[in-house]
């Protein structure tokens, strides 16, 4: 299970450079705390679909920052009066229920702003003074995301965010061995966690010593999880006469075996074939006023998934919850095309994160 918790960023386009490094260092403690149960989703205005509210688009902001955890407010020269919203919306919620968690940054560094600015400025701090809430200075992005990253590290201390256990399988320690005998057909599963790849196959986890003898009936190929991997610490492969790898090898995709190895990303004719029903379903259910910016959507997801290993996750979580948002209809469309094995092995923890949402609709 993954606990989520929900962080809004609040500030002016000003500070337009230090939310991009924000959501970069989210994007970066993601990849590390959802291994271990914990999801920092980051809920920005970007994000809200620029369409027309029951009553106004600022009261869907507010809505947001009533169910978040935390409430993050950076301000520099200038404070907005829907940027001030926020932050009153978020003291108000954090008196009836203790939450969200408030913070506010204020940016102290050289600025050329006309007084008109500042005097917004100055009225919001003496409105932190009033309230007995104290602004925490920063003059960088990097002081920024210093002084947050420790405020999260006192969250987990706290015990406001939970970590479970890994439960990625472990290296084996130096000197252990196992053993099994197969008889007759079937696999062979060696070590904690390890997992049965097919008939006559040998799965390899973690460091081994030793030798392996694969045999042919392995079919060429050494599987180490879900990639081939050489370079075991005093280990020595036979397959049979299928392929040996010696030493860390990236291999793109996948290795195919035996003689041939895949090195290449994502190639355009098969994010094309890939995309092509999820491209038909948008045009079939998307609305008329919509729908030229709902295709826009998919190229822009087929275009980040073609930088591969470069592609910004947090971007294309963004974009399939844009896309299912405007189409509810291509919902199990978006599903079943990143749900596939070649769309599956690239996508990272906040693209996974929407497509759970995806699940139940």
């Amino acid at each position: 299970m993954i606990t989520t918790r929900r962080i809004f960023l609040a500030s002016s386009a000003e500070l337009q450079d230090d939310r991009r490094e924000f959501e970069l260092f989210i994007n970066r403690k993601n990849k590390a705390w959802v291994r271990q149960g914990v999801f920092l989703q980051l809920v920005l205005w970007e994000d809200f679909l620029d369409a027309l509210s029951p009553t106004r688009l600022q009261d869907e902001y507010n809505r947001a920052i009533r169910g978040c955890d935390v409430f993050v407010m950076l301000f520099f020269t200038k404070v907005g009066r829907y940027t001030e919203e926020e932050f009153e919306t978020a003291v108000g919620q954090f008196k009836a229920t203790s939450k969200p968690f408030i913070l506010t940054y204020f940016r102290n560094a050289p600025h050329t702003a006309p007084r008109a600015d500042l005097q917004s400025l100055w009225a919001f701090q003496d409105k932190l003074k009033a309230l007995g809430h104290f602004q925490t200075e920063y003059h960088n992005s990097a002081e920024l995301l210093l002084h947050f990253s420790q405020q999260l590290d006192r969250l987990v201390a706290n015990g406001f965010i939970e970590f479970r256990p890994d439960q990625s399988p472990q290296a084996a320690p130096a000197g252990t061995s196992q053993q099994a005998t197969l008889t007759g057909n079937g696999a062979i599963a060696q070590g904690s966690g390890a997992t049965a790849v097919g008939a006559g196959g040998v799965f390899v986890g973690g460091k081994n010593t030793g030798n392996i003898h694969a045999g042919s009936r392995i079919g060429g190929d050494l599987v180490h999880g879900d990639k081939v991997l050489g370079n075991q610490v005093g280990t020595q492969v036979n397959t049979g006469g299928g392929a040996h790898v010696g030493g860390n090898v990236y291999a793109g995709r996948d290795f195919v075996g035996r003689d041939r190895m895949h090195t290449q990303g994502l190639a355009a004719h098969d994010l094309d074939a890939l995309f092509a029903p999820l491209l038909l379903s948008v045009v079939q259910h998307a609305p008329a006023n919509a729908r030229a910016a709902a295709v826009q959507q998919v190229e822009d997801l087929k275009a980040e998934l073609a930088k591969d290993r470069n592609a910004d996750d947090s971007r294309i979580g963004r974009l399939l919850d844009g896309l299912t948002a405007m189409v509810p209809g291509a919902i199990g469309s978006v599903f079943s095309t990143f749900t596939t094995p070649l769309l599956a092995a690239v996508t990272g923890p906040v693209s996974k994160f929407v497509l759970d949402k995806l699940k139940g609709n």
